[in-house]
């Protein structure tokens, strides 16, 4: 045990704890507890012991920490394959011990564990009723993470309307094992034609998730597309294409957009149109378990704003935002980290340029998301 918790960083003994909420009871604040003070609540519950590890395995598992999972299944083949085998096994009360900082004080758990151990005297058994455990002992913990083990991944749909940002964002999203398809430069009355017929794919089904990402011109709430005198597209429509009602194959599954606009100044003072994007209208807040799914469920929406002098200016550059996330998407760590967690260091990145920007080069990034569960965007 003290392997495994030396192995394991803050944000895995995180999750880990949050996991084994329900096992150990909602008032015991699990994801507060370390590695080893969370194995020895399981210990006292009977959950784990050296020839009961499943439970052990399942959340290593969850976790997405298989090398972990992989030592367990070692010790646990070394324990069944010989039958006068006495396991070394180190619990999470002993593994705990030599750690101790005097400068900390002892928990009553922790105190009696010492004792315990110092004396050689036998355990008290815990006494609960079955009103106090409940159902806790027999129901896994919630599903909280999406499925994603299909292959593709999902389907990403690329619409630029500007030119500079499709060839990395096409490495990105193959790179996460998604599909991709790109459609360079289309006017409003193609850009519908698009969505529509992306939304019908035979294939959309078999994935776990669906992705869009679109750069172009417009308004506070509008794309504009391209061509000589073009027409705004309201941007909320972009999403109604895909939710639950009007596309049943996605019914359920986590929806990603990813949207860079550079501002024109048509429209740009009007409070209407500022409200529409930040409020994102259609967005419902994400059901309580067991109710019915709502029209808006499972949506992810990213937006940045620049003023299209930027554009002008560097009419060849890719977007910082969409650079920036393909940057952090990349990385080995994201690849089991929920990605709410991944923007918020987007976040960070586009607010460490903004301080040194001129005020018309400033982005700015909004978020409004209505996930029931966590995302990883990566096969599990």
């Amino acid at each position: 045990m003290a392997e495994l918790g030396e192995d394991m960083d803050k944000s895995d003994v995180t999750s880990f704890s949050f996991l084994l909420t329900d096992y150990m009871g909602r008032g015991k604040k699990a994801v507060d507890k370390s590695f080893l003070a969370v194995v020895i609540e399981l210990e006292k519950l009977n959950l784990v012991a050296p020839d009961q590890l499943d439970l052990l395995e399942k959340c290593l598992k969850n976790i997405h920490r298989i090398d972990l999972k992989k030592k367990v299944q070692k010790y646990r083949q070394a324990v069944l394959g010989a039958s006068n085998f006495q396991p070394n096994y180190v619990n999470a009360v002993q593994a705990s011990l030599p750690n101790l900082n005097l400068l900390e004080p002892l928990s009553c758990q922790e105190h009696q564990a010492g004792r315990i151990l110092q004396h050689g005297l036998q355990p008290e058994p815990v006494k609960t009723s079955i009103q106090e455990l409940g159902p806790t002992l027999i129901q896994p913990p919630p599903d909280e993470y999406y499925r994603m083990q299909s292959q593709p991944l999902g389907i990403c749909l690329i619409i630029d309307c500007i030119g500079n940002d499709t060839e990395g964002l096409k490495e990105t999203f193959e790179a996460l094992g998604f599909e991709v398809t790109t459609r360079p430069y289309p006017d409003v009355e193609a850009l519908d034609r698009i969505l529509r017929d992306t939304a019908r794919l035979p294939g959309l089904g078999a994935c776990d998730s669906f992705a869009c990402v679109l750069v172009s011109r417009g308004g506070p709430g509008t794309v504009l597309g391209v061509g000589p005198a073009p027409r705004p597209f309201p941007l909320h429509r972009l999403r109604t294409f895909f939710t639950g009602d009007t596309c049943p194959a996605l019914l359920g599954k986590p929806k990603l957009f990813f949207v860079q606009s550079y501002l024109v100044a048509e429209g740009r003072d009007d409070p209407a149109s500022l409200l529409e994007v930040d409020g994102c209208p259609g967005f419902r807040t994400p059901p309580e378990p067991g109710a019915g799914l709502p029209r808006e469920a499972d949506i992810f929406w990213s937006q940045c704003e620049v003023d299209v002098s930027v554009l002008e200016r560097s009419p060849g550059s890719a977007s910082f935002y969409l650079r920036s996330l393909s940057e952090l998407l990349l990385q080995p760590a994201s690849r089991r980290r929920p990605l709410l967690d991944v923007h918020t260091d987007l976040t960070r990145k586009v607010d460490e340029r903004n301080v040194w920007a001129a005020s018309e080069e400033k982005y700015s990034l909004v978020l409004k998301h209505t996930l029931r569960k966590k995302l990883i965007l990566s096969r599990s």
